[in-house]
């Protein structure tokens, strides 16, 4: 049985990839900043380390007897002062130096779709020259392209709940999210696969008009869309760059572009988005 570790075992996708190695009996260690967050979990791992993956330091010698790597660390909301240079880069960067150094058959890491074409965006940039690092390794490896996770489409439920919907454009660009369960099955698949790059999307693709119409229906709301030119997009992401701090506008920034283009790939899973949207207005309601 392959030993695998996993950095990045408590955000959204790290939690679902963990569960599935360890639903499988891989040999798993989490490579975690938070030891009392991921006891909460509840999920049953062979080892857990502690550290701070930023800092090369603490995770010396890390992947000593591990045969996988899979990494989905990264920044999704940039806190702690750092930066998606400090994160998706450079400590990506400090877990491959250490896999590189402890005989490390292959590393999987998971970055986003369309990533190589848009290194204009902080986040991409710090993505894909992390991806450029990783292909000259020397090591195996396999790059995770998704689309976007469920978790990521939360706001379209959070402003139908508000009563009112904003797109950019008119609605009709597509997308096919994928959720959390369904995409780590295809990290984990990824371990005895031979593909240097997977992309991969939820089983419906959807325009963003028909994704708001699902998030209104499970809100309990009716339909109420306001469109917003694209030109008054372009001119919000210049107007907010030049005065907004870097680190909060990195994520605006990212969501403001790929919301402006179609973000398809080959369709995976059995998850919908109307049942997670269902979920979150249940949730709301018992809270």
């Amino acid at each position: 049985m392959k030993n695998v570790l996993i950095a990045g075992a408590t955000g959204y996708l790290g939690k679902y990839i963990t569960k599935e190695l360890s639903e499988r009996r891989f040999n798993t260690t989490v490579l975690i900043r938070n030891t009392s967050k991921f006891e909460n979990f509840g999920i049953e791992v062979n080892k857990v380390l502690e550290a701070e993956i930023t800092d090369k330091k603490t995770i010396k010698n890390c992947c000593n007897g591990i045969d996988i790597v899979i990494s989905s660390v990264g920044i999704t909301k940039q806190t702690d002062g750092l930066t998606y240079m400090d994160v998706d880069y450079q400590a990506n960067l400090n877990l491959l130096n250490e896999a590189k150094k402890s005989g490390v058959k292959k590393f999987v890491y998971i970055s986003v779709l369309n990533g190589n074409k848009l290194k204009s965006l902080q986040i991409c940039a710090a993505k894909e020259k992390f991806v450029e690092e990783l292909k000259n390794s020397g090591l195996e490896y396999c790059i995770i392209r998704p689309n976007g996770f469920f978790s990521d489409m939360t706001e379209f439920y959070n402003m139908a709940k508000k009563g009112r919907m904003y797109l950019f454009g008119n609605g009709s660009l597509k997308s096919n999210p994928i959720h959390g369960k369904d995409l780590a099955q295809v990290c984990v698949d990824a371990i005895d696969k031979n593909e240097a790059e997977i992309e991969v999307g939820g089983p419906e693709t959807l325009s963003q008009n028909e994704i708001a119409k699902i998030a209104f229906k499970a809100a309990g709301n009716p339909i109420k869309i306001t469109y917003i030119p694209d030109w008054i997009r372009r001119i919000l992401l210049r107007s907010l760059k030049l005065f907004m701090d870097p680190k909060k506008y990195g994520p605006i920034e990212f969501f403001m572009n790929v919301m402006a283009i179609d973000m398809v790939a080959p369709e995976y899973g059995t998850h919908i988005l109307r049942d997670y949207f269902n979920t979150l207005n249940k949730n709301h309601l018992s809270g």
